[in-house]
């Protein structure tokens, strides 16, 4: 493996981990803490768009995209 693939490598993951750290694991807390409400007066509807796509673009895959391919013979 060479070094930039190292780096790479790192820093893809490092940027996961905080994205993670700092941002999921924050919204949980505030979720326990003060509810709902106040997850979406601090993080704004633009959280709740994001999480929205990343089911709809999922459950797409899994429902649709995935089967059809396997009942035209691709898998």
């Amino acid at each position: 493996m060479s070094a930039f693939t190292f780096v790479a490598k790192t820093l893809r993951q490092n940027l996961v981990f905080r994205l993670y750290k700092y941002y999921i694991i924050d919204s949980i807390l505030i979720v326990r803490k003060f509810g709902f409400k106040e997850l979406a007066r601090k993080r704004g509807m633009k959280f709740f768009y994001i999480i929205f796509g990343y089911y709809l673009v999922r459950d797409t895959l899994v429902y649709i995209v995935i089967p059809y391919c396997v009942a035209r013979g691709l898998f």
